[in-house]
């Protein structure tokens, strides 16, 4: 479990940092560009959503798969899961291309803020089917056991996506100043170049894809019999994002641009919680499958004990350097009071938030994907909407933060005790079996 949390650790702070940098440059063109970029987070949120939780309906199955030894089956699997998250994300891009402004009116975008939100997001829409590609990819490397390969290709489209902002934003010898509009043309421009490296390495190196699609519903369905859900879950905590953009939208483009810097910040330190419950996943799944339940108990265990201890040490972080953190990214004093503002209430559920995170992911990992979108409902939409509304009219745009981490803490505990019970109860028949077995 170490190591592969170790390369998705690389994987995701990377990509983490390359937004941070990002929004550092789009921070020094103005206000507004930065208040259009915070904007965005749901719906991009909601899209990439897409891609994760094909990706986890692909590992779920490729590595109950590969527990069992079926290596053939593998490589079909690795095929049909490829092609379905190529048409799957074509669609959604085209789909979502032709109601953007109508989407981003109902966030509270308006004026010059919503034409620079469109112009990013038409462009953005492009590099979806990509993004896809390459996640769903990286995906069933780590469910066939090659963590290595997914974090140095992340890391690598990160450094070039931290290269190529700056040119692009700012303009660079021949390419003129692009400014929003360049930083999404950077965005598209570094993840082709490493999804071209990924496409060698499972092609011509691992020789993964087969010329047979002779069985491609089945396994479409056992891949969206776990995706549909991770899916449905991925896009629940975009529609609680909305609502909760939509409020602080009320309070003033500053307190919305704010909220941006600050939870992209917070999301880098909170990359390492989702890398353990995220690696956790193929580990679970691969001892399920062969029968290793012992060995599921203690993985999850370990991880649940790690992400509460580094979920202190996060906090204590946010609290001793946070507004430091936000000078670095923008140097508007509002948007760092409004920013630190948010570090120092939101960050308190982070330890919380990767024990729903290590939860969910093992029971897609199980092949359980209705207890996971059942605790993302609980969570998004059940407790915390209710909380943040009256969080807001409480205490403002702290409130709706407040209501937030209360949220968090509450359902991790349903998360926790439900996981807890699953595994010990396959765990209990199991050693029953063998005690009265022959």
């Amino acid at each position: 479990m170490v190591r592969l949390s170790g390369f998705m650790m690389m994987s995701m702070v990377s990509f983490m940092a390359a937004s941070l940098a990002e929004m550092m440059f789009i921070g020094r063109v103005g206000t507004n560009e930065l208040a259009a970029i915070s904007f965005t987070f749901p719906v991009v949120y909601t899209l990439q959503g897409v891609s994760m939780g094909l990706g986890v309906g692909a590992s779920s199955v490729v590595a109950r798969a590969t527990g069992l030894g079926e290596t053939e089956r593998v490589r079909r699997l690795v095929t049909h899961c490829l092609i379905l998250g190529t048409a799957v994300s074509i669609l959604l891009a085209v789909g979502t291309w032709f109601v953007l402004r109508d989407i981003f009116v109902l966030l509270g975008a308006e004026g010059q803020v919503l034409d620079l939100i469109v112009v990013y997001m038409e462009i953005w829409l492009i590099g979806l089917p990509i993004f896809t590609m390459t996640f769903v990819g990286t995906t069933l490397l780590r469910a066939i056991g090659d963590a290595k390969t997914p974090g140095y290709l992340s890391a690598l489209g990160s450094v070039l996506h931290i290269m190529f902002s700056p040119a692009f934003i700012f303009g660079f010898g021949p390419i003129p100043a692009l400014g929003l509009e360049g930083a999404a043309i950077a965005f598209i421009l570094a993840r082709h170049l490493a999804f071209t490296l990924f496409v060698y390495c499972l092609v011509f190196r691992d020789r993964m894809l087969v010329a047979d699609l002779g069985d491609f519903a089945k396994s479409s369905r056992d891949i969206m019999h776990v995706g549909l859900p991770a899916m449905a879950s991925n896009m629940i905590m975009p529609i609680s994002m909305s609502i909760m953009t939509r409020l602080l939208a009320g309070h003033g483009v500053v307190v919305v641009a704010g909220f941006g810097v600050a939870s992209r910040i917070e999301s880098l330190l909170v990359m390492v919680i989702w890398a353990v419950g995220m690696s956790i996943s193929p580990l679970v799944g691969q001892n399920w499958g062969a029968g290793a339940y012992d060995r599921v108990q203690i993985a999850t265990r370990l991880g649940n004990t790690f992400v509460v201890l580094y979920g202190v040490f996060a906090y204590g972080v946010f609290v001793a350097a946070g507004d430091y953190m936000v000078m670095l990214l923008n140097d508007d004093p509002e948007v760092i009071a409004m920013a630190y503002a948010y570090l120092l209430i939101a960050p308190v559920a982070v330890g919380a938030n990767g024990v729903i995170s290590i939860s969910t992911n093992s029971f897609n990992a199980l092949g359980k994907p209705m207890p996971a979108l059942a605790i993302t409902i609980l969570q998004m939409l059940v407790v915390n909407i209710p909380l943040i509304l009256l969080g807001d009219l409480l205490w403002g745009y702290r409130g709706i933060y407040a209501g937030g981490v209360v949220t968090t803490v509450l359902v991790s505990m349903v998360a926790w005790l439900w996981i807890r019970r699953t595994i010990s109860t396959r765990t209990g028949r199991a050693q029953a079996g063998s005690v009265v077995g022959p």
